[in-house]
C-alpha cells in the first residue's frame, strides 16, 4: 500500500472537488494505520448499455483506489434506473423494465472491467436491500427530508420555475441513491460535478443511521471530441469503449488541441509530474500534434495495448499523412441499384440518421472514390469496389448484390 503523501497526491488527480478534504484524509490515514481498505462507491444506472470514455473517468479513479489496496464497489442500480435520474435534464426520462436493466448492466460491466480491477470489485444490485424494505419503512425514511431541501437542487427548481412536469419519483431519487451508501457503509463516493446534490445526499442519509460519513470524490465532465459539448453518443463526439483501436486513434487525434491537457488528466494514468511536464512542452511551444500522438497511445494503450497502439498509429499515418486508403475496409452488399445516397448512408451504418448523413453532404464530408457528393437527393448506380468515404475515418467498400 501507497504511504499517506502517495495516496493523496494520486487521489487529487484529476478531481475537480473533494468534499470534504479533510475527512477524506483522516480516513486515508486511518487505512493506512489499521490495515482496512476504504469502501469506494460509484453508482450506475445501466439505462444504455454502450460506454465511452467520458463514462469512465470515475472509474479510471476507481481503479486507482484498488491499485492502493481499496476496495471498490459498484451499485446497479437496478431499482432507481426504473425511476430515471432527472440530475441535469429539462424533462423526465422514460422507466426501464427490470428485464431491461439486467441487460444493459451484464454489457455495462463487461465494459467496466476493461478498466477495474475484478478481484478488488464488489458488485451489488440495489434490490438487496429495498427489496426488503416496506412501505412504512419508506415512509420514515422520507419523512427526514423536507420539499426545501429538494427545491435547492438546481435541477429541480429550474423545472418548476419553467412550468415543466416535476414527478414524484424523481424527486426520490437523490433518497434512493443515498440509501445505497447506508446499505454498502460506503467511505468514499465517485461521481461527476453535476452529481453532487445526490452524493452529499448520501451523507445525510449515512448520520440518519449513525453511520460514518462518506467523502464525496467529483470529477469534471470529460468534454466531447468536438471540443463543445458533453461526451455522448447523441452528439456522436465520444470514443466508446467497443471502438477498435484505430477508431479510437484517429477520434483522439481529431481533437481540439485546447481538449489535450483535459484528457491526458482525466482519460490516462499518466503520472501527475509527467503530466506537469506534458504541459510544459505544450506551453513551450512544441507542435501539439506530437504531444497528442502521445495522448492518442496512451488512451488507445489503455484498452488494446502497447502494440496495438503502435499499429493504429502506423495505420493513422498511413492514411491521413501520406492519404492512403485504410489497409482493411469493410464490405457492404447493397441489393438495390440505383439507391438514394441517404439510404445508403444509415443503412451501412456510415451515419447514425438520415439528418446526420444530409450534414454530413452539405459539409463536404461524403466522397465516393475520392470524388465529393455535394447532391443530398442522389441516386447512386453501385459500383462493385467503389470506396465511399465519410469524415475522415469511416470507409466502406461497396459491393452489389
Amino acid at each position: 500500500m501507497l504511504n499517506f503523501a502517495e495516496q493523496l497526491k494520486l487521489i487529487k488527480k484529476g478531481t475537480e472537488e473533494i468534499t470534504p478534504l479533510d475527512e477524506l484524509i483522516k480516513k486515508v490515514e486511518k487505512s493506512i494505520k489499521t490495515g482496512k481498505p476504504l469502501r469506494v462507491k460509484y453508482g450506475i444506472d445501466p439505462t444504455g448499455s454502450d460506454v465511452h470514455i467520458g463514462h469512465l473517468v470515475p472509474i479510471r479513479k476507481m481503479r486507482e483506489f484498488q491499485d492502493m489496496g481499496h476496495i471498490g464497489v459498484i451499485i446497479i442500480g437496478d431499482t432507481t434506473a426504473q425511476i430515471g435520474d432527472p440530475t441535469g435534464r429539462d424533462e423526465s426520462r422514460p422507466p426501464l423494465s427490470k428485464e431491461q436493466v439486467i441487460q444493459n448492466s451484464e454489457r455495462y460491466m463487461e465494459q467496466l472491467f476493461t478498466v477495474l480491477d475484478r478481484d478488488k470489485t464488489e458488485i451489488r444490485y440495489q434490490s438487496e436491500w429495498f427489496s426488503k424494505l416496506n412501505l412504512l419503512d419508506i415512509i420514515n425514511i422520507f419523512s427526514n427530508f423536507t420539499l426545501a431541501q429538494f427545491m435547492a437542487h438546481d435541477t429541480f427548481r429550474k423545472r418548476f420555475d419553467d412550468g415543466s412536469p416535476l414527478f414524484m419519483n424523481e424527486m426520490i431519487y437523490p433518497i434512493l441513491q443515498g440509501y445505497d451508501s447506508v446499505a454498502i457503509d460506503a467511505d468514499i463516493e465517485l461521481g461527476a460535478t453535476e452529481q453532487k446534490f445526490n452524493i452529499l445526499f448520501g451523507r445525510d442519509m449515512q448520520k440518519l443511521y449513525n453511520k460514518e460519513l462518506q467523502v464525496a470524490i467529483l470529477s469534471p465532465i470529460l468534454l466531447g471530441t468536438c471540443g463543445t459539448r458533453k461526451m455522448g453518443k447523441s452528439f456522436n463526439n465520444y470514443i466508446a469503449v467497443f471502438d477498435t483501436s484505430t477508431d479510437k486513434y484517429g477520434k483522439v487525434m481529431s481533437i481540439p488541441d485546447s481538449l489535450i491537457m483535459n484528457y491526458f488528466n482525466y482519460a490516462t494514468k499518466v503520472d501527475p509530474d509527467e503530466i506537469e511536464k506534458i504541459k510544459e512542452e505544450l506551453v513551450s511551444g512544441v507542435n501539439p500534434k506530437f504531444i497528442k500522438q502521445r495522448l492518442a497511445r496512451e488512451i488507445v494503450s489503455l484498452y488494446h495495448g502497447e502494440e496495438e497502439a503502435l499499429k493504429a498509429e502506423e495505420e493513422f499515418n498511413r492514411v491521413f499523412s501520406q492519404k492512403e486508403l485504410p489497409t482493411e475496409i469493410d464490405s457492404y452488399l447493397c441489393s438495390e441499384s440505383p439507391i438514394w445516397i441517404i439510404k445508403l448512408l444509415t443503412d451501412a451504418k456510415l451515419c447514425a440518421s438520415s439528418s446526420e448523413a444530409r450534414r454530413m453532404i452539405k459539409q463536404g464530408a461524403v466522397s465516393i472514390d475520392n470524388a465529393k457528393i455535394s447532391d443530398e437527393n442522389l441516386q447512386l448506380d453501385i459500383e462493385d469496389g467503389a470506396i465511399i468515404k465519410v469524415g475522415k475515418r469511416r470507409f466502406i467498400k461497396l459491393q452489389r448484390g
